[in-house]
C-alpha cells in the first residue's frame, strides 16, 4: 500500500525534480539506531498521550460537534516521507465548505513568497476553531497518525500535494524524513516566518536530526504552544 502511494505521489512530480528526493541528496544520514529509537519513542509517547488526553479529546469532540455543522474530524490528504500520500487527521476548525471558500480568498494569502496558503484572520475559521488553533488542540488527532507510522512527533510539517507540486529540487529534500507534529518551524515562530525561512529550518532538521535534537524540539514546543506565537 505504501509503495503504491509513493508511486502515485511521484507520478505527480516534475520528472526533473523527483530524482533529487534520494538519500544521496541529504547532507548527513543518521545512525540506523536513531531511526529505531525515534520510532520506539514515537509509539510510546503517542500511546501515552492518547490515553492521558482522552478526556480532553472527548470534550473537544463534543464541543466541535455542537457548535458548528459538519464532521468533527477533518481528513485531508498530505504528502509524507518520500512523497507517500496519507490521510492526516485534525479536529475541524473551519466551516464545512472551507475548501470551496478558499478559492475566493487566494488574493488575501499572506504567504506570498511560497506555495502555502495562510491568512492571519481567516474568515473560514469558526469561533471554537480559533481557540483550538491557538492552543494546537486541533492537531491532537495526529497522534493517531504517529501511531500508524504516517508521522513522527518531530519533523517537518506534512505539506499538501499541490504545495509539493510547486517545490524546487532543494525543497523536495524535506520529504526525505517522516513529517512531524512539531518541529523547528513550530518552535521558531510558525506562521510569522517567511516560506524561505520555513524551508531553511526544515532542511536544517533533515541535515542535523538526532534523538537529542528531537527531545530539544519537544521541550521547546511546550512554551510555543502556551504562548500561541504564530498560531493562525
Amino acid at each position: 500500500m505504501i509503495a503504491a502511494a509513493r508511486t502515485e505521489a511521484f507520478a505527480l512530480l516534475p520528472a526533473a525534480a523527483a530524482p533529487e528526493l534520494t538519500p544521496a541528496s541529504l547532507a548527513s544520514v543518521p545512525h540506523p539506531a536513531y531511526e529505531v529509537a525515534k520510532r520506539t519513542f514515537d509509539i510510546a509517547v503517542a500511546s501515552l498521550l492518547l490515553v492521558t488526553l482522552s478526556p480532553l479529546l472527548l470534550v473537544t469532540f463534543v464541543i466541535v460537534r455542537v457548535t458548528s455543522p459538519g464532521p468533527v474530524i477533518f481528513r485531508q490528504m498530505r504528502s509524507g516521507r518520500d512523497g507517500a500520500l496519507f490521510t492526516c487527521f485534525k479536529f475541524r476548525t473551519m466551516v464545512s465548505n472551507a475548501p470551496e471558500v478558499r478559492e475566493t480568498l487566494l488574493s488575501s494569502n499572506e504567504h506570498y513568497d511560497g506555495p502555502v496558503f495562510k491568512i492571519r484572520r481567516d474568515p473560514r475559521v469558526t469561533g471554537v476553531g480559533g481557540f483550538l488553533r491557538k492552543t494546537s488542540i486541533d492537531e491532537l488527532p495526529q497522534l493517531w497518525n504517529v501511531l500508524r507510522g504516517d508521522m513522527s512527533l518531530v519533523g517537518p510539517r506534512p505539506p499538501l500535494p499541490e504545495e509539493v507540486m510547486a517545490y524546487t529540487p532543494r525543497e523536495y529534500v524535506r520529504l526525505s524524513v517522516r513529517p512531524g507534529m512539531t518541529g523547528l518551524w513550530q518552535v521558531s515562530g510558525r506562521s510569522t516566518l517567511s516560506f524561505e525561512r520555513w524551508m531553511e529550518l526544515d532542511l536544517e532538521y533533515v541535515r542535523t536530526r538526532s534523538f537529542m535534537l528531537d527531545l530539544r524540539v519537544l521541550l521547546l514546543t511546550v512554551p510555543a504552544v502556551v504562548t500561541g506565537r504564530g498560531a493562525w
